[in-house]
This record gives C-alpha cells, structure tokens and sequence, in this order.
C-alpha cells in the first residue's frame, strides 16, 4: 500500500479535526466547546488541532462553510414562476430548517445558533458580513427580476430581496431565542407578499470612475468552482471578473447593470484572512445559493458567478491583490484581457469601456 504524502496526510488530519468539531459543535454549542473536548473527540493533540485552525471561531466558521455547501435539500418542488410563488419557495426552504417550538435546538439549528451572537461581537466579522448580505440581496434580486412577466418594464428588485433576508434572518434568530414565538409559514405568506411591494427602488451608477486602461493580456485562469450554481465556473468567456475584496462586495452591481444581458459576469471574492473571513464568505453564498437553486428555475437564475477564491490563486492569475479593499475588474474578450480598471467604480468602467473588439462590432 502506497504511503500517504506529507499533504495527504494533512489533509486527513484536517478531515478529523473538522468532523470532531462538527460533532461537539452541535451537541454542546460553540461557545461551551472547548479545543480539547474537539482533540479528544479526533484523537488528535491540541497542537494538531492548531496547526490546521488559528483558534476556535475559525474552526466554527470552517465548520459552518463545510455545513452549508454539503447541505442535504429536500426534494425539490416546481420552482416558482412568479417572483410571489419563488421568493415563497425561497423563504420556505428557508424556516423548513428551524427548530419547531416543541424541540430544543438541535442538528443545524444548534450549529448555527451562535453565528449572529459571534458576528455581533467583533468589527471585523461585521463589516465582511455587512457586504456579504449585500451580495445575497443583489443575487436574490437579480433572480426575482428574471421572473418579470414578458412585456413588464424594468424593475430593480433589490431591496425587496434585502427585506426578505432580513425577515429570515431575523426569524431564524427569534426561533432559537424564542421558541414557539415565530410561525413559521407566516413568514412565508410575508415574504410571499413582500414580491408584490413597490419600495421604489432604483440603482444609481457611480458618480465617479477611474479611468479604464486597455491591455492585450492572455487570461488563463485556474480552475474554480461557481458557488452560485455549485458547479465549476466559467470563467474564459467574454465578460467582466471582478476580483473583490471582502470590504467592496456591494460593487458588483455595477457590471451586473453596466454589461449587456449576454455579457458573463464573475465576481471573485478575496480577503487577506483565510482562517476567518474566508469561511464566512463561502457560508453565506453557499447558503443563498443553494436555496436559490431551491426556489427558482434554471431559466431565473442570476448570469452572475460568485467565486471565492479561499487561496488568492484567481486573483493572482489577474494580477491582483487578495486584499479586502481590493475593487479591481477584467474584461475578458476572445480569452485576452483588453481592460483593466481600479479602485471605486471600477466595474462599472470595465464594463462599459469601449475596447476595440466592440469598436469592431
């Protein structure tokens, strides 16, 4: 029998030390665990359980990310059809994962129970988070504006996506604060009514852009997973990648509404904290992004890609910093990078520079 490698070793320790935690995660909670109750239960040392995660939190966000992108879904419905029927499919795929009022909290709902309590405890959790929801809201939205009936004008459906998100995410919280206090189904009758409002939302393009600077560029980038669809991401088609720090989430708008309708669209996430922020990037896109595909038709889904690019190998492959301020956009065409743009409104000039293949259309 062949010997392990030195990384395949590591990565089998990291397998052990990531179910063990699972495990005390959910039957003590995480602020009752502690690291050694985690290696006793791996049949690990303490130093092998921190020599693959810094501390405890970044071993619970881990947890947490793993959690989300392996979450079983139950059978899946006929996906909505109206932006009411979808954003009801969403929302119930949603609460069916709550604890009822007559159980203690238990399974996920344990797991999960101490995220917003933990996020609430420290300014650099918060701000990342902040941009996240901002991502899930333009996702989400982007996904009800897809489902507009044929001959309808134009309509941003943004905001009604952030108060779905907050609805949720405040009934997930009261559930295990309250239990018996939320019924859940009303909730999806809320948010079901929440699609008919008209909060008189519109998206205003940046007052200030740099300047787009052309380039002739080979882009190869590696291989990389769209958390979105939870399938490998295309990424060398003509479009705009926006590389992302976890501090400028909320820009990617600006190429979504900027780049013609057929125009791919891939926003890659970096920060430089991979043991925390890392996780908690691909927690909350893996969780919007599976009850997306949940609640909506294939036909609905948002053409934007979300990457998060945990090693900063994409982001290297463009020539840009894995930073959390980072704001830096590529426009790809015919496999070379022929713009580049930085700093605030960056996207939104990649987007709609005039490059010379379409000067040539």
């Amino acid at each position: 029998m062949a010997r392990l490698t030195r990384a395949q070793l590591q990565e089998r320790t990291r397998a052990r030390v990531l179910a063990a935690a699972k495990d005390e995660f959910t039957a003590r909670g995480f602020r009752a665990t502690r690291i050694d109750d985690i290696a006793d239960r791996a049949e690990l040392t303490r130093g092998a359980v921190y020599s693959n995660f810094p501390g405890k939190r970044a071993l619970y966000l881990a947890v947490m990310a793993q959690a989300a992108e392996h979450a079983p879904h139950p059978p899946r419905p006929e996906p909505g059809r109206t932006p009411r029927d979808a954003l009801g499919a969403f929302a119930r795929a949603w609460v069916t994962r709550l604890p009822l009022a007559t159980e203690e909290l238990h399974g996920s709902a344990r797991l999960a129970a101490d995220l917003i309590p933990e996020i609430l405890t420290d300014e650099r959790l918060r701000h990342p988070f902040a941009q996240l929801m901002n991502l899930s809201g333009i996702l989400l939205g982007l996904a009800l504006e897809n489902l507009r009936p044929p001959g309808a004008p134009p309509a941003r459906m943004v905001r009604i996506a952030e108060a779905a998100l907050t609805t949720l995410h405040g009934t997930a919280q009261m559930s295990a604060a309250a239990p018996g206090f939320v019924e859940p189904f009303d909730i999806v009758s809320v948010c079901e009514r929440l699609a008919e409002l008209d909060l008189g939302d519109h998206w205003p393009p940046p007052t200030m852009v740099p300047e787009a600077r052309p380039a002739d560029e080979p882009w190869s980038p590696p291989p990389a997973t769209d958390a979105v669809r939870g399938e490998p991401a295309r990424l060398t088609g003509d479009g705009v990648v926006a590389v992302l720090g976890l501090h400028r989430l909320a820009a990617i708008e600006q190429a979504v509404r900027a780049t013609p309708p057929r125009a791919q669209v891939t926003a890659v996430l970096v920060t430089a904290d991979p043991h925390e922020l890392a996780p908690l990037a691909r927690l909350v896109v893996a969780e919007v992004g599976g009850r997306l595909r949940h609640a909506f038709p294939m036909s609905a889904w948002p053409r934007l890609q979300v990457v998060c690019d945990t090693t900063g190998a994409l982001a290297g492959a463009a020539g840009v910093p894995a930073d959390d301020e980072t704001e830096s956009a590529l426009r790809v065409e015919a496999g070379r990078v022929v713009t580049r743009a930085d700093d605030r409104g960056a996207l939104h000039a990649a987007a709609t520079a005039n490059t010379p293949a379409r000067r040539r259309r």
